[in-house]
């Protein structure tokens, strides 16, 4: 899933409305969520947009087993391209714990609503 934080008070292309409109363009396949009073943003700590989260689920509850960026390539110019995401997905997916376990989250900063 894909939860947005940014308060659509301080960025209108932030709304709901436009993530429903984003969604559909992009045909998500996976829920993308609104955290309008950053509940979820601030017990996982994210502080950038987007800063990901790649959760196992295990007897114990979910646990994190990423955090960090999509890849080591967010402006689509590095020609030795990691996905760090997929990586770990996949390692996960075969029993494994990901070879990268956190990375430094690349982005814009979280747009936090005021008061």
């Amino acid at each position: 899933m894909a939860i947005n934080p940014n308060d659509a008070g301080a960025v209108p292309d932030e709304s709901f409305q436009k993530m429903q409109a984003l969604a559909s363009e992009k045909k998500f396949s996976f829920p993308y969520l609104l955290d309008p009073d950053h509940v979820v943003t601030k017990q996982f700590g994210a502080t950038r947009t987007p800063h990901v989260f790649v959760l196992n689920k295990t007897d114990k509850g979910n646990v994190v087993e990423y955090i960090g960026a999509i890849d080591n390539d967010p402006e689509e110019a590095n020609s030795t391209k990691v996905e760090y995401v997929k990586n770990a997905v996949n390692e996960l997916s075969i029993g494994k714990k990901p070879a990268i376990a956190s990375t430094k989250a690349v982005g814009c900063g979280i747009k936090w609503k005021k008061g």
